[in-house]
């Protein structure tokens, strides 16, 4: 991390990031340095800060490849809660920037884009619900929502929309199509009609009760999202948690990571034109959201992980079934990814289809398995090195094998299901002893 490429003032070591405090004048100059550089916006986030100083916060989080993240403060006028747009350097910041004033009223000067992202019908636009005045039992009337979609106009343009009301644990959304023929001209979506104010709800709980809360932001990413949280909880209270957490936390992603990658392959073959290939993936995924229920309590790994711990531990009589599955589930995989290979239309659909090459991959700051099909490296089991994974050479994706189509997408999930294979099949063989769970020190840094 010292090998950060970016000079700045009042630099200070955050494990597991590097932290400074910036202007609201130097912000936007510091933008265009991390650009050219080749850092990328992972997230960013405002809060009301009024009562303890008098202002609002900007926080902002930025990638350096294979090399170390950025996390930058930036205070703004409480009277005056504006910032420069930083979406001509970082595209994902649109969104992000919506979402900030919808929720804080905070406000991206020159954006070209002020359309609400999450506030749709159900509050008005003078009332930001992450404002320190607002109370979560707070009422208001619905109001018109005149949402403008961008238009697509020419011969042969159609219009295709889709949601946003739709079976499947993920969230609601709405998509807008363009398209002449098969060809999609542009694709927009409009999400957030799940927004349920849980934000608010993390200020007055207890950390256990938070971990309920952060477990339920995406029904199929459960373990992910409350082992983040969990994590930021023990690192306030400086506290490592036992290595046998720690491992069975990992079983707990690779099993989530695994049931995502078999839904979306069945999908992908179902919506090419291959209905087998739904079936086939689905008797797998539901045949792990099974033995998750038998194992652990509950078929999507619901409130297994709270900081401080884990609620179930791993029986023998889990490891042995688990071992099993295992082995299935490789000999169904590879037998399917041999059909999919050999089916010519379906080949022909994911080839050359939905192409994100390295550069833009790059552009748009990519993130996940999406990334690395267009040859981005970047895993944060890889760049971070934690228990257990700093026990494997995580893979390298190479920009000249994957070229960022469908087919390098679909390839990539096939390589991650056998990696995530290997590594639950090394934890549950080596997963260290110990408690599985344990109170949390005296807090040692105020939240």
């Amino acid at each position: 991390m010292e090998n950060l490429p970016l000079q700045l003032t009042n630099i200070t070591y955050m494990w597991p990031s590097l932290m400074a405090v910036v202007s609201v004048d130097e912000l936007l100059e510091i933008a265009k340095k991390i650009q050219s550089t080749k850092g990328h916006l992972l997230t960013m986030w405002g809060s009301d800060e009024r009562s303890k100083h008098n202002l609002f916060r900007l926080h902002l989080v930025f990638i350096f490849w294979k090399q170390s993240t950025l996390y930058l403060q930036c205070d703004l006028k409480a009277d005056y809660p504006c910032y420069p747009d930083l979406s001509s350097c970082f595209p994902v910041a649109n969104r992000l920037q919506r979402a900030i004033y919808d929720l804080l009223g905070l406000k991206s000067l020159d954006a070209s884009d002020q359309r609400s992202w999450f506030r749709h019908n159900a509050w008005p636009s003078d009332i930001f619900p992450l404002r320190e005045e607002f109370k979560i039992t707070d009422q208001f009337k619905m109001v018109d929502d005149s949402y403008t979609f961008v238009r697509v106009h020419g011969e042969g343009v159609h219009e295709i929309p889709v949601g946003p009301v739709h079976a499947g644990t993920i969230e609601s959304g709405h998509f807008r199509f363009q398209v002449v023929g098969e060809r999609i001209l542009r694709l927009e979506e409009r999400l957030g009609y799940c927004h349920k104010g849980m934000a608010k709800h993390f200020q007055h709980c207890s950390y256990t009760r938070g971990a309920k809360i952060a477990g339920r932001f995406s029904g199929d990413n459960t373990v992910a999202y409350a082992w983040s949280y969990s994590m930021a909880i023990e690192n306030l209270y400086r506290y490592v948690v036992p290595r046998r957490v720690q491992w069975l936390r990992a079983l707990f992603l690779e099993r989530e990571r695994i049931m995502n990658h078999l839904g979306d392959l069945g999908a992908l073959g179902n919506d090419a034109g291959l209905s087998f290939g739904l079936s086939q993936f689905s008797i797998l995924k539901e045949d792990m959201l099974r033995l998750n229920d038998q194992c652990f309590g509950h078929r999507y790994l619901l409130d297994l992980i709270f900081p401080g711990g884990v609620t179930k531990d791993l029986s023998l009589e889990g490891t042995k079934a688990i071992s099993n599955e295992i082995e299935k589930i490789q000999k169904e995989v590879l037998i399917l990814k041999k059909c999919y290979s050999d089916h010519d239309g379906l080949q022909d659909r994911f080839m050359h289809t939905g192409i994100i090459n390295f550069d833009l991959a790059q552009q748009l700051g990519l993130l996940g398995f999406a990334a690395r099909a267009s040859g981005l490296g970047f895993d944060w089991r890889k760049q971070f090195r934690i228990s257990p994974y700093n026990e494997f050479d995580l893979s390298v994706y190479d920009q000249n094998i994957y070229k960022g189509d469908v087919a390098s997408r679909v390839s990539i999930r096939f390589y991650e299901i056998e990696e995530s294979l290997q590594i639950i099949k090394f934890i549950i063989k080596n997963v260290p002893d110990g408690v599985v769970q344990e109170e949390l020190p005296k807090l040692i840094v105020s939240p």
